[in-house]
C-alpha cells in the first residue's frame, strides 16, 4: 500500500511538473492580466477586490492568479501559485500600466489637461438630470421586459441604457454598478480612437488617404499602406488576434512597453485591401501615428479630451497609456454607461454637439461603409449590420464593440442609441434578441 501511494505521489508530481512546464509561459500573461485588471478596476471604477475576483477573474486560467492592491501606493501585484509575479501601477490622468520591470518617470510627469466644467443642459447633452419625456409610441412595460431578459443571471449584463430621439427612456444597473460607475470598454476604445482621426480630418490636418510615415517602412513594400487601410484593418500586415494563449495581441497588451510598435514591426503578408484581418495592434499603431501629428507630447495627451471627450461632457472617460506614453487605443478606454451613450448620440447626430460640428457628417458614411473582405460586418473601426448578421435589426445599425459584450449600438433609422455592458458575449448575450425586443417596444 505504501509503495502504491509513493508511486501515486511521484506520478502526480510528474504530471504537475509537466503541466507547469507546458503552461509556464502563459503564467506571465495570466498574472499580467490579473495585476493590470486589478489595478485599473479598483483605481478607476472604485470597485472592491472581492467583487473583482468573484466575477471578473472567475474565469479559466485567470482565476488561478492571486491578486493584491495597495491603496496608498496605487499599485497591484498578482502571481500564479507564487510564480511570475507582475506589478501594475496607477497614475493620475493616465490610468494603470504593467511596469514590465522598468519605469520611466519622465513619462509620468505630464498628464492630460481636462476641462470638466458642468454643462447646464439635461442629459445627454449636459450634466443636469434627464428630462421626463414620455412618448406615446413607446411601450414602456415591453421595454422593461426587454431589460428583464437581458439582466437574467445567465446573460451576465451589468448595465443597459436606451436613448430615443435624444432622450433617456430606459436604464438599469446590476448590483454594485450605477450611472457613475466607469466601465472598461475594451475594443469600444477603437471606435473612440477612429473618431479622433475624423476630427483631425475635419480640422484639415490629415487625410485618410495619407500614406503612413514610418522610417522603418520607407524602403520596403509597407510604404504603400495608408491611414484608410489601417482604419479598415486591411493593411495586409501579419497579426494574430488570439486571446487563448501567447499571441501577438496578448504579448502586446501584457508584455510590451511600447504598444504602438507591435504592429509596425510585422511583415507584409498581402497587399493592402486583399485581406481583412482584425488587429488590436493596428489600433495601437494608429495611436502612435496620432502622437506623431503633434509637435509635443502634451498636445497629444490633451487632444482626445479637448477635441472630443470633454467637449461632449464625457467627463468620466479615461484612456490609459502604455509605458511609452501612448494611449492604448485598442483596449483601455473607461467611461460610465451614460457617457458611452453620449458617444453614440454624437454619431446619431452626424458629429454635431450642442451647435458645434466636431467631424464631417460624411465621416459617418465613411466609417459605416463596409470594408472589402469583411462580409459586411466591419467599416472603419466600427462594426456593422450591413450584411444582415442580426436579421431582426435594421441594416443601418453600427456599433462600437468590446470584449465580453461591451456595446454602443447606433440605429439611425430608429433614432436609437443602446448601450449594453457585461461579462458575456454570444451565446449568453444575444444581440439580435436584445435589440429586436427594444425595437418592438418602440414601433
Amino acid at each position: 500500500m505504501k509503495k502504491n501511494i509513493k508511486w501515486l505521489v511521484i506520478i502526480l508530481l510528474l504530471l504537475t511538473g509537466i503541466v507547469v512546464f507546458w503552461q509556464y509561459p502563459k503564467l506571465n500573461l495570466i498574472s499580467g492580466f490579473a495585476a493590470k485588471n486589478t489595478a485599473s478596476t479598483l483605481y478607476i471604477s472604485g470597485r472592491s477586490l472581492n467583487s473583482l475576483e468573484a466575477y471578473d477573474h472567475n474565469v479559466p486560467l485567470v482565476k488561478l492568479a492571486s491578486s493584491s492592491y495597495d491603496q496608498k501606493e496605487k499599485s497591484a501585484l498578482a502571481n500564479v501559485f507564487g510564480l511570475m509575479e507582475r506589478e501594475a501601477i496607477c497614475r493620475d490622468g493616465l490610468g494603470c500600466v504593467l511596469t514590465n520591470g522598468k519605469i520611466d518617470p519622465r513619462v509620468y510627469s505630464q498628464i492630460p489637461a481636462r476641462d470638466q466644467k458642468e454643462i447646464t443642459l439635461p442629459y445627454p447633452f449636459g450634466h443636469l438630470p434627464p428630462q421626463d419625456t414620455l412618448y406615446e409610441n413607446v411601450d414602456y412595460p415591453a421595454l422593461e421586459t426587454a431589460l428583464d431578459h437581458v439582466f437574467a443571471d445567465t446573460v451576465k449584463t451589468r448595465t443597459a441604457l436606451v436613448l430615443y430621439k435624444g432622450n433617456l427612456i430606459a436604464e438599469r444597473y446590476a448590483e454594485g454598478f450605477n450611472k457613475d460607475t466607469p466601465i472598461l470598454g475594451w475594443s469600444m476604445t477603437k471606435s473612440v480612437l477612429a473618431t479622433l482621426f475624423g476630427i483631425l480630418e475635419f480640422q484639415g490636418k490629415i487625410n485618410v488617404e495619407d500614406k503612413v510615415d514610418l522610417p522603418s517602412w520607407k524602403n520596403d513594400e509597407r510604404k504603400a499602406i495608408n491611414l484608410n487601410h489601417l482604419l479598415r484593418m486591411q493593411s495586409g500586415l501579419a497579426w494574430d488576434e488570439d486571446y487563448s494563449g501567447i499571441s501577438d495581441v496578448t504579448r502586446m497588451l501584457f508584455m510590451e512597453s511600447n504598444m504602438a510598435a507591435s504592429q509596425a514591426a510585422k511583415e507584409k503578408i498581402a497587399n493592402p485591401t486583399e485581406i481583412w484581418n482584425y488587429s488590436s495592434g493596428t489600433s495601437n499603431l494608429l495611436s502612435g501615428l496620432l502622437r506623431n501629428t503633434f509637435t509635443n507630447y502634451q498636445n497629444y495627451l490633451n487632444f482626445p479630451y479637448k477635441a472630443l471627450i470633454d467637449k461632449i461632457g464625457m467627463h468620466s472617460m479615461l484612456i490609459e497609456t502604455d509605458l511609452a506614453g501612448n494611449f492604448v487605443g485598442s483596449s483601455y478606454g473607461w467611461a460610465n454607461t451614460r457617457d458611452w451613450a453620449k458617444f453614440g448620440q454624437l454619431y446619431l447626430q452626424m458629429g454635431e454637439w450642442n451647435g458645434e460640428q466636431l467631424f464631417h457628417p460624411e465621416w459617418v458614411a465613411y466609417i459605416t461603409t463596409p470594408t472589402v473582405e469583411s462580409d459586411g460586418v466591419y467599416g472603419a473601426h466600427f462594426w456593422l449590420n450591413a450584411g444582415g448578421k442580426f436579421p431582426d435589426v435594421p441594416r443601418d445599425m453600427f456599433s462600437a464593440n468590446g470584449y465580453q459584450g461591451q456595446h454602443v449600438f447606433i440605429i439611425p433609422s430608429r433614432d436609437l442609441v443602446v448601450v449594453r455592458t457585461g461579462l458575456a458575449e454570444a451565446p449568453h448575450f444575444d444581440t439580435n434578441t436584445f435589440l429586436s425586443e427594444i425595437l418592438a417596444a418602440i414601433p
